[in-house]
């Protein structure tokens, strides 16, 4: 799951979301730095990116993705997936994706504190593109894909990895239709077990 997918699957608490936010750039012994509904969004980003490591409609996109790909198959599918919850973006969220988009640069800016240094200059870039609203189309698609393969300490081809995305779409859809509904059914139960707990 990307930046995207991760932002929404926290659900409603701004503490959970600055977590699943910056849990990427928080190493080692750094976690103890955090605590509350912070340090529980942390958890949650690895909890989410594990089972989506683990489900099969996930491997069987990046096995498609693989002979193209090779290693860098999932950071691709991740970008895939977030495109397609930002194109059907109204089935899931009552707000406009703008306006959550907007409203997530603002909650991160606003307690910049929490924020690792790796996590903020990244911010700086992700709003001035609006990559959160741009994953919608192809074209956003492409410049989020050409901007990762910039970044990668080996050849990635990913600077043309939306054209293989429009030649294999609908396969890709419906693996991720199939794969969404399971990760939102799989936090849901989380959240219910994590209120269970607090009782």
């Amino acid at each position: 799951m990307n930046y995207l997918a991760h932002l929404y699957l926290s659900g409603n608490n701004n503490e959970i979301k600055i977590g699943n936010f910056i849990a990427d750039h928080v190493k080692g012994s750094a976690i103890t730095k955090y605590s509350g509904n912070v340090l529980a969004g942390i958890r949650l980003h690895r909890l989410i990116d594990t089972f989506t490591d683990q489900h099969p409609l996930v491997a069987k996109s990046n096995e498609r993705l693989r002979p193209d790909f090779r290693k860098y198959a999932p950071v691709i599918s991740d970008v895939y997936f977030d495109h397609f919850l930002a194109k059907n973006w109204s089935k899931f969220h009552h707000l406009p994706l703008e306006e959550y988009s907007a409203n997530s640069y603002l909650l991160m800016r606003s307690n910049s504190e929490l924020l690792p240094e790796r996590a903020m200059h990244m911010l700086e870039f992700m709003e001035s593109q609006d990559w959160l609203s741009n994953y919608a189309t192809i074209e956003g698609m492409k410049k989020a894909l050409t901007g990762l393969s910039k970044r990668t300490r080996f050849e990635s081809n990913m600077e043309n990895a939306h054209y293989f995305l429009e030649k294999n779409y609908d396969a890709f859809e419906k693996e991720f239709n199939l794969f969404f509904n399971d990760i939102r059914l799989y936090v849901a139960a989380l959240n219910e077990l994590a209120m269970k707990n607090d009782r």
